[in-house]
């Protein structure tokens, strides 16, 4: 049974799929890696979109990192994303999701940044954070920035994925 996308996430709907590719990590704390990439953004009619993610070392294909969040669009222009994260944290982000008037037609650009980061007791301690994502046709490009474990805001990780068949 297929399903209406809610029409206040339309704007969002550049991002429906399954995406793959390979990204970068860096921080001043760790030695710097590359990782094969999996997201998946999905709908259920509702005035969200469902979002899920894995990464895997490129050298010996070992898990990474996995996440998942709901993505809404509240009012135009204003987007915001709950991410909850394996190791005890959650994001809580907002900004904008608008086409990009100063490049082509057909991208779409995402910007957020943490209003709050609640953490489990156990958990790394991460301040801030802040995500970019743009999607231009069958290409979404994506950049993390994070305060944590005592560092200032700095770039984490940067990917560029290919919408899969």
């Amino acid at each position: 049974m297929s399903v209406s996308l809610h029409p206040s996430v339309a704007i969002l709907a550049p991002l429906l799929g399954t995406w793959s590719g390979r990204g970068t990590g860096e921080y001043p704390t760790i030695e710097t890696f590359d990782y094969e990439e999996t997201v998946t953004f999905g709908h259920v009619g509702k005035p969200f979109l469902a979002y899920q993610q894995r990464t895997a070392a490129v050298d010996d294909g070992r898990p990474l990192h996995a996440e998942m969040a709901y993505w809404r669009v509240p009012s135009e222009g204003l987007a915001e994303i709950v991410v909850v994260h394996p190791t005890g944290i959650t994001e809580v982000l907002e900004g904008f999701a608008a086409p990009n008037s100063a490049g082509p037609t057909d991208t779409m650009i995402v910007d957020v940044r943490s209003l709050t980061i609640a953490s489990a007791s156990t958990a790394k301690e991460v301040t801030r954070t802040e995500r970019t994502f743009e999607v231009t046709g069958d290409i979404l490009r994506y950049t993390m920035r994070m305060a944590a474990v005592g560092q200032p805001l700095t770039h984490h990780l940067s990917a560029t994925l290919h919408r899969t068949p």
